[in-house]
């Protein structure tokens, strides 16, 4: 079974509880599952919105990765997530990050991530998880890939976690 690294955020409502109904939905579909802290992160992309909470979370599976996205995005959907803006403000944002060492271009996910190495709000919490990861299609770690990113939004560690 490979091991599988989602990104978590929410910046709208009671962020925390968003998270935490994830991580408790996670932990109970999913065994030996892992989670970084929370870390507050500033917007990027759409700037004019509320910051957000994130995680990564990390666990293994023996469903497809397309399987795992319908999941994840019936669990936005429980969690009232409305597509209304893109990149705008969620109430849970969850992202397939890595697939285990799974390349995949043509077809939905898209893995690794598309915007993967570009995020620092990803990629902090990753690094905390798994620094040393190869990240397939480059040739840098999780904590690599961190010192070089050119997002330089802030993030920092929630005063809750």
């Amino acid at each position: 079974m490979p091991l599988v690294y989602l990104s978590l955020g929410s910046n709208l409502g009671h962020r925390e509880d968003y998270l935490t109904k994830a991580r408790q939905t996670i932990q109970k579909e999913f065994s030996s599952s892992r989670f970084s802290k929370i870390y507050e992160t500033e917007p990027v992309d759409l700037l004019n919105q509320p910051w957000f909470l994130n995680q990564v979370a990390e666990f293994m599976t023996d469903r497809t990765p397309q399987s795992l996205l319908e999941w994840a995005h019936q669990l936005e959907k429980e969690q009232n997530r409305q597509r209304e803006i893109p990149k705008g403000p969620r109430t849970l944002d969850v992202d397939l990050l890595l697939y285990g060492d799974l390349i995949q271009k043509d077809r939905d996910p898209v893995l690794p991530h598309p915007r993967l190495t570009q995020r620092r709000h990803v990629l902090t919490p990753l690094a905390e998880l798994a620094p040393g990861l190869r990240i397939p299609l480059t040739s840098f770690s999780v904590q690599e890939a961190l010192t070089q990113v050119k997002d330089f939004s802030q993030v920092r560690i929630h005063a809750d976690t």
